[in-house]
Formats: structure tokens, sequence, C-alpha cells
């Protein structure tokens, strides 16, 4: 096992916020490394804690609450700031900050995996299981350059550990957790190795039934998923890793916001990286890693429901797209006593395919046709001076060349195609982004920080080719659609004492050329959509605050606020989530702990009427909620642990700001409604360690 220290292990038995807060690296610290990192023996987590300025750090196995539905997206709503699309059960869309889609930088062991639905029904988060990793980061803002274009919103890394043995020896973690309507999840992990390598093998399985909201309306949501993986390493010395993987995962989700179910989410990745430390010199040390992962998705309308004769859709129909992203990064570091540097180099490229057809399965008969070509590279470099003391500045910059080929020839299917008149054309982007912080430490346990960053993003696959219209008068999006420049300005304050924790980090910025969706409904054809480039800003802020108020007890907090505007016409920018507020309670015994979490969501009435995103649009106003969740917990021996929650006590119901509307298939009017959240729901979770 990982080895932790004297003062990690007494405070291992405080609750989860007060722990995560306790054993925070100071704000200059850098990022734990693989082999620093340590699991905590905390308990439910309700919310997350920053571990440093703009810097999140949390364990995604430890059991959370409300019971994530089994997707990345529900286990970043932890951290104030973040929301998700929900569109039923589960593969909700991720929002930071009423930011969304390529804004968001998705990495999982620093490869990136991208879903290929024209409707992000298989956002990159569809295709990873948190619970398979140890260590889930968050960097919010355009505060780094380091791990990829495009993060004006910030980055999100899935990380696993190194594994190091000084003998030979077997390691194994796993959980198994049993909930309302029939959910299920089992996670498995195995690690055996000796001091010159080890074999790594991770799998976990979740399946939930259709959940019933707080009316006892059935709302279809049902979803079946496995993932696998398996890692060898060779580890000659304490300073060496060499490691290759392969993984592979598929799934089935029903949707009730969508015309179609996901009848496929077939994954296969491969991966190699190289890590040296201890290098001669200021060398500290390299890192290299290569990937090629591939998303297979199928989307039909027979698998998981029936045909709606009164739909646009009122035959089987399917899709099949794939898209394979193979990438890499070499990166060096260099230490001259409080100066610290890094730099490095990063390469993608992108291919999307598809096929579709009538009847039941006759896609099968079909060849996949690709339709576009995505590469970039890039140069990047970050510099921080002062590392280690109570002043510093962090700087990087990054440029980046970015080239997408149209290879659509036709434009819609059927008897609705038409030529596409930007066939075989190609764009090419020189991108550059950077960013300037300052830190300081001060007495009695104060930090701030104030940094600017800029972010130039090449529009992505969904910006491009998914809208039927680009700006008045162009061919269509791929030809007219601008790249988009973010600049933020980030300010905060942390505050430590051994009895208080709290932080507060507010930002404000101005998007040039920010993509915009509009939605226009075309009857029984269904709604079009238009991509325009305007001017806007955004704003908002989120705090926290935990509170040990006595030995046993904890009182914590955080609250999350977003805005923004369209400069161009003065109206509300859409999919803005509305103002949260998380109070938790929680007592800790020896063996026993116990708690509860209130969640309190306001009006939103900052809406966008028809605008949105490739995913969602504003439906109009939203009501304000709040729900109440308890949980408890016992640890039985030092290995293994109970844990139980009931999360919406009192089933109410209540349905999320950002949401789809119910389709017409399941039953839903005509006249957009959200779909409503789950009602009372009672989960069980075992946990156990060796």
């Amino acid at each position: 096992m990982n080895r932790i220290s004297p003062a990690a292990g007494a405070l291992a038995r405080l609750p989860a916020c007060l722990a995560l807060a306790v054993l925070a690296q100071p704000a200059h610290a850098q990022a734990p490394s693989h082999d620093d990192a340590h699991t905590l023996d905390t308990l439910v987590v309700t919310a997350a804690a920053p571990r440093s300025a703009l810097h999140w750090v949390t364990d995604p196995r430890l059991p959370r609450q409300p019971v994530p539905a089994s997707d990345g997206a529900d286990y970043l709503k932890t951290v104030p700031g973040f929301a998700a699309v929900r569109n039923g059960g589960t593969n909700g869309d991720p929002v930071l900050r009423g930011m969304f889609g390529s804004r968001l930088n998705i990495l999982s062991n620093d490869g990136n995996l991208i879903g290929a639905c024209p409707a992000r029904m298989d956002n990159p988060l569809s295709y990873i299981s948190p619970e398979t990793y140890d260590r889930l980061t968050i960097i919010k803002g355009p505060q780094s350059v380091r791990w990829g274009a495009g993060a004006s919103a910030g980055t999100i890394r899935f990380e696993r550990d190194t594994p190091r043995f000084d003998t030979a020896g077997l390691r194994a973690e796993g959980s198994a957790l049993v909930g309302s309507r029939n959910r299920n999840d089992q996670v498995l992990d195995l690690t055996g190795g000796m001091p010159q390598g080890y074999v790594r093998a991770s799998g976990n399985r979740s399946e939930s039934g259709d959940y019933h909201d707080g009316r006892g309306q059935v709302v279809p949501s049902k979803w079946r998923k496995w993932n696998g993986d398996v890692a060898v390493g060779w580890t000659p010395d304490p300073h060496t890793l060499l490691e290759i993987s392969a993984g592979a995962g598929d799934a089935i989700a029903r949707y009730a916001g969508r015309g179609m179910d996901g009848a496929m989410f077939k994954r296969t990745s491969y991966a190699a990286r190289f890590e040296k430390r201890g290098l001669p010199g200021a060398w500290d040390r390299i890192d290299a890693n290569v990937y090629d992962n591939v998303a297979d998705h199928v989307m039909d309308n027979y698998t998981l429901r029936t045909p709606n004769p009164a739909s646009s859709m009122p035959m089987p129909m399917a899709s099949n797209v794939d898209r394979r992203t193979r990438g890499g990064r070499v990166s060096a570091e260099w230490r001259w006593q409080d100066v610290a540097v890094v730099a490095g180099v990063d390469a993608e490229d992108s291919r999307h395919r598809g096929r579709n057809a009538m009847g039941r399965d006759a896609y099968r008969a079909l060849p996949k046709t690709t339709d576009a070509q995505f590469r970039r590279q890039g140069v990047f470099s970050e510099m921080t001076l002062g590392a280690d003391t109570g002043k510093r500045w962090i700087s990087g910059l990054r440029i980046d060349r970015a080239r997408v080929h149209d290879l659509r020839r036709n434009l819609g299917s059927g008897m609705m195609a038409m030529p596409n008149p930007s066939f075989d054309a190609r764009r090419q982007q020189w991108l550059g982004s950077g960013f300037v912080r300052h830190e300081r430490d001060l007495q009695g346990g104060l930090t701030w920080y104030a940094g600017l960053g800029r972010s130039a993003r090449m529009p992505d696959y969904w910006e491009l080719f998914s809208p039927n219209q680009g700006p008045q008068g162009a061919v269509n999006a791929f030809t007219a659609i601008a790249p988009e420049r973010t600049t933020q300005l980030d300010i905060g304050l942390q505050f430590r004492t051994a009895q208080l924790q709290a932080w507060v980090s507010a930002y404000a910025g101005r998007l040039d050329d920010y993509i915009l969706f509009t939605y226009r409904d075309g009857g029984m054809m269904g709604s079009t959509s238009q991509a325009d480039n305007v001017q806007a800003r955004i704003a908002g802020a989120e705090a926290g605050a935990s509170w040990q108020m006595a030995e046993q007890w904890l009182l914590g907090g955080s609250l999350a606020y977003a805005w923004g505007e369209n400069r161009d016409t003065g109206r509300p920018l859409p999919q803005m989530p509305p103002l949260e507020a998380r109070l938790n309670l929680e007592w800790q015994g020896q063996d026993w702990s116990a708690g509860a979490l209130l969640r309190g969501v306001t009006a939103q009435h900052w809406v966008a009427l028809g605008q949105g995103n490739v995913v969602a649009r504003d439906l109009g106003p939203s009501a304000g909620f709040a729900t109440l969740a308890l949980n408890a917990a016992y640890r039985v021996t030092p290995a293994l642990r109970v844990s139980a929650g009931v999360d919406n006590v009192f089933d109410r119901y209540y349905s999320e700001h950002l949401n789809l509307a119910g389709s017409a298939d399941f039953g839903f009017p005509a006249e957009p409604v959200r779909i409503a959240e789950p009602g009372r729901t009672a989960w069980l979770k075992l946990d156990y360690r060796y």
C-alpha cells in the first residue's frame, strides 16, 4: 500500500472535507507526483476543497453523495462551480462556470478520448469510469498551458498512480454498491509486483433501471456499463518508469431527452508512458506518453424504445459513428533553487467516421465514411519564479497549429441530402495561449492570488460540423465559424487554521467570437441549429468554508454563482447554471460517522430562450429547489468499510436548470418540459482495501 505519514494517519479519521483541507499543500506547491499521492481514510464526500490556487485534487474512489450516476460529470459536481447538462440517468455533459464542450480539456491518464456523436450523446466522460482512477485533478480557468490547447474554462485530469513495491506482493481494492431502481455497481482493482515492475488490472460494471421522479413517474433512464484496463510497468529503480497499457469498454443507455438511445459505447484504448526523475544537474525529470483511443458509438430508436410513428423518425433508424484519436506528449522539467521551468511539445490526430441507415441493423452492411479530420501540434512552457517561497510568479505560453479537413460529400442524409459546397476544404490556424499569475502567502494562514490568462480555441467537431447553418451568408459553419478567444482574470483568497478553512475565488472574462447555437423549430422535421460568433463576457465566484466546531463535529458549506452576457445584443448567455449553495454537517466517531447534506438552488430567470450549445438550449426560466441527503458509515475492520445513504430524503419533485426537454417518444408533451430528477433514493456501499 502507499505509505502514509503519521500526521496523515492522525488526520485520516477526520471527515472528508476537513481532511482534504488540512492536508492540502501550500498554495505554492506543485500537484502531487504519482509516488507521493496517498488515499485518505475519508468517508462520504459531499464537497471538495481546493488544494492550492485554482487546483482541486480529490479521490474519485470515495463514496459520494448524492450517489453519482456512474459518469464523470456527476463526480465533478462535488466541486463548486461544476454543473451538468442533464438528460435522464447517465452521461450528463459537464459544465464549469457556464462553459461547455471543448472549453473543458478532459484527459484520462494524460490521453484524449473524444466522443463521436454529432450531438455529444457520448461526451468524453461517457467513456471514463471515475472509480477506476486514483486521483481527479481540476485546474479552473485558463491558468495552465501544460495539458493541451483550448482549455479556456479549465482542465480535468483523471490519473492513475504508479505502483511501487519494496518486496514482491499483491494489493487489492474493490467496492460494491446497491441502491434503488436496481442500481448495482462493482469495482475491482488488483496489482501485483516486485521492485522491478508490476501488473495492474482494473475493471468495473454499473447498472441501473429507469428511475422514478418525486411524483412517482417513471423516467426512461436505464443504463448498463463495463470497463476493463490492464497496465504492465517496468521500474528498474525508484526514479524510472516504463509502462504500457490497454483497455476496453462498452455500454447501453436510454435517454428521456433524446430522439435516440445509445445502443453501443465501445471503447478501445492503448497507451505507453515513460518517466525519469533525479536527472543530473538542474534537469529534474522527463515525461513522455503516447496514446491511441477509439470511441465506437451506435445510436438507434429501436433497441431501448419503440419507434414513434408521430415523430420525425417513425421507422427504425440507426447511426454508427466512431472517432479515433491518437496523440502524444514529451515534457522536461528543470530546477535552479527557486526557479522551476517545464517545457515540452504535444500533438494530436483525430479522425471521425460514420454510417447510418433505415431498418433494424441495416447500417451494418454499409461501409463507414470519413467526414472530418483534425490535426494539432503544440509547443508549451511554464516558469515559476520563487518556487517554494512565500512570493511566487507563475507564467506560461503555448503555440498551436490546428488543421481541419472537411470530407463530407453531402450535407444531410437520404432524400434531404445535398452536395456539400465545402467538400475537401481545409482550414489552418495558428493559436496562441498564455497566462501570468502571482501568489503570495501572508501571516496567519492567509494566501491570495491573481492571474490573467488568455486562451485561443479552434472550433471543435460539434461547432464546425453539427450545425445546420453557419453565420448569415456563410456556406456552412465549417467555412465561417472563427476561433474563440478568452481573456480572463482570476483572483482568490485561502485561509487555513486548525479549526477553520475558508476560500473564495472570483473571475471575470471577455470572450471574443464566442460560439453560440440558435435553434429554430422545424415541426415534423425537427429543429434546426445555426452557429454564430458573438462577443460575450462572463463573471462569477465560488466560495467555501469548513469549521471544526468540536472534536467530532464539522460544519461546512459552499456557494457557486455564474453569469454571462451576449455583448452584441445585451441578452443573457444561455446555459448559465443558477446560484447554488451546499451546507453539510458531519459527525465522526471512532468507527462510526454520520452526515447530512442540504443543497439549495435558486430560480434562474437569466435565460436566452432557444439558444445554447450543440447538446441543449435554454427552455425558459426554472424554479428553485432544495434537497436533503443523509449518510452514515461504519469501519468494520481497517480494510473494510460500509457506508449508506438516502438522497432526496423528502422525495421532492424537481429538475435541474441545465436540462434537455423530455422526448415525445416517452409521452412527454410537445411543449418543452425539463426532465425531473430521481425521487427518494437509498444506497449501500461496501469498500475493501488490502
